[in-house]
């Protein structure tokens, strides 16, 4: 099994519009899109969680589980601040709503691995601190509705 080191492989698009109600964006939705990969310095949540229900029964002591609701977990990206621009500021601005396409084995047509997540921006804030690192903005996201998960990317334009 070969592995791999997502750092230098899996590339994160913000895309403005997803038309497929199965959320599998064509070519050209990915190239209208914005690759953020570069500017990204960390990545929190972007998963299903699921609260399991407890069904007791008089004839155990053991209390097994049912899968219960999914939701979504607290989904966040956390960019550099350009010191010129403010395209993170203004593109990803509170109440934004896209979708997140995350590619985790890489923007290769045919290639599986391919996350949507219908979002909405509910954060849009810069980091300050007195520590020497640079400068960082966290743009906090709710998931919509159920994301696409381990899709096939699409061919593109």
């Amino acid at each position: 099994m070969p592995r791999f080191n997502r750092k230098g492989t899996t590339k994160i698009y913000f895309l403005p519009t997803v038309a497929s109600g199965t959320l599998v964006p064509t070519g050209a939705e990915i190239d209208g899109g914005t690759d953020y990969t570069g500017q990204i310095n960390a990545i929190d949540g972007w998963s299903l969680e699921n609260s399991p229900i407890e069904t007791p029964d008089m004839a155990s002591t053991f209390v097994p589980k049912i899968g219960g609701d999914d939701s979504a977990a607290d989904s966040s990206l956390t960019f550099y601040e350009d010191s010129a621009a403010d395209d993170i500021e203004t593109d990803l601005a509170k109440g934004t709503s896209g979708y997140v396409a995350i590619f985790s084995k890489g923007l290769t047509t045919g290639a599986k691995g391919m996350d949507v997540y219908p979002v909405t921006v509910v954060s849009n804030s810069k980091a300050y601190t007195t520590d020497n690192e640079a400068a960082k903005v966290t743009v906090q996201f709710t998931i919509t509705s159920r994301p696409l998960f381990n899709g096939t990317v699409p061919t593109l334009t």
